[in-house]
């Protein structure tokens, strides 16, 4: 996320506990023995701008996660991290691996499940294929090129051949992040093929699975899931209503409203929509008319939550969240609410994020930017 654009306004959750059968071998550094206790999450956290969206390298990036964050976060109730991680970091533009990102994966994983913390290594961003490309001025090649759609393949079966020994109860791959397909069979075409290529190797290996559009849910109806698979968590994003969790932040654009907000209730009043300047009202707009609430909250993700369980799969919301600068006791009336469905409906989750500008712990500083948020998250008290 961060940075990531305005449209994932009705993300798409899915997925979580799927039982998946543990059986790996052991390569001697650390990689686990299955014990068929499943892939089972609940409440996580995404490790963003480390190994992905990040210009850190060297000493820096080094430094950015160890032991004592998964230590902390097992502390906290947390039991799993999404670790999004982009092909510019692992391999340079000739195809060659670039080792020390593949080291600081690896050692990742080690100590999530030295701490009981399980993990999905999500391919973020390829050189084919950029959530945001759209808004940034750049163009996805993946869904109209078969060589880009071989070159997803052939990085997955490079992460499976470091990562195959890491116990299926404890290691989960979500093969791509937030597709953008211009036709929703394109991405249902290239789910059937690396889900193919995946399961060729790795048969009980948990894949994690979104719809197209940023894993909107207004888009899980177009998903066509693999079959007789039950090894698949359904994954996706929410961060509606966009003017409440982004309030203010520089790169969407409804980054201009200076007016209040509202949460819960109508979340721009009429009143402030008058004294919104006339450049920004098309903007925004749309958060004058309607009551948000658990119950709406509710009502976005029902279509994802019916389409989990017609399947029988885990239900996953991958990346939710508020942006830091944003009131903070409005942040938290959000949150529960989410939390809440979250709870009713088996919906597993990971936030967005540990850090950065949407996180509650400071990497820099070394302490909590926001305790209460991490302690509503995590459930302890």
């Amino acid at each position: 996320m961060n940075r990531k654009h305005y449209l994932l306004c009705a993300l798409l959750a899915l997925c979580c506990i799927v039982v998946s059968c543990g059986t790996t071998g052991n390569s001697g550094n650390n990689e686990n023995v299955g014990t068929k206790e499943g892939f089972k999450i609940k409440r996580g956290t995404n490790l963003s701008h480390w190994l992905s969206q990040s210009t850190e390298r060297g000493e820096q990036r080094r430094l950015h996660i160890q032991e004592d964050d998964f230590a902390r976060l097992d502390s906290l109730g947390f039991d799993h991290v999404r670790i999004p991680i982009d092909e510019e970091q692992f391999w340079d533009e000739n195809g060659n691996k670039l080792p020390e990102a593949w080291a600081l994966l690896k050692n990742a994983l080690n100590l999530a499940r030295k701490h009981n913390i399980r993990a999905i290594v999500d391919l973020h961003i390829i050189r084919a294929h950029y959530f945001n490309a759209e808004n940034e001025g750049g163009k996805n090649t993946l869904f109209t090129d078969e060589k880009a759609q071989q070159g997803i393949i052939n990085l997955w079966n490079q992460l499976e051949d470091s990562l195959i020994n890491y116990s299926t109860d404890w290691v989960a791959y979500e093969f791509m992040n937030e597709p953008v397909a211009e036709e929703h069979d394109q991405w249902n075409n290239l789910i059937a093929k690396v889900h193919k290529a995946i399961r060729a190797r790795e048969p009980e290996r948990t894949l994690v699975i979104g719809s197209n559009r940023w894993q909107g849910v207004e888009t899980f109806k177009f998903l066509k899931v693999p079959e007789n698979d039950k090894n698949i968590i359904l994954s996706f994003h929410f961060y509606n209503p966009m003017i409440v969790t982004h309030y203010g932040a520089p790169w969407t654009p409804i980054k201009d409203y200076k007016g209040k907000v509202t949460y819960p209730g109508i979340a721009i009043s009429a009143e402030d929509f008058a004294a919104t300047p006339d450049s920004v009202k098309p903007f925004v707009e749309q958060y004058t008319k309607v009551e948000w609430n658990r119950q709406m909250i509710y009502n976005q993700m029902k279509e994802a939550i019916d389409v989990a369980a017609k399947y029988g799969l885990q239900l996953f919301c991958g990346e939710w969240g508020v942006y830091c600068p944003v009131d903070r006791e409005i942040a938290y009336a959000w949150t529960k609410d989410m939390l809440s469905v979250f709870d009713e409906f088996n919906i597993a989750w990971t936030t967005w994020c540990y850090d950065a500008d949407f996180g509650f712990w400071d990497q820099e500083k070394h302490t909590f930017k926001d305790k209460q948020l991490a302690v509503l998250l995590g459930g302890k008290k």
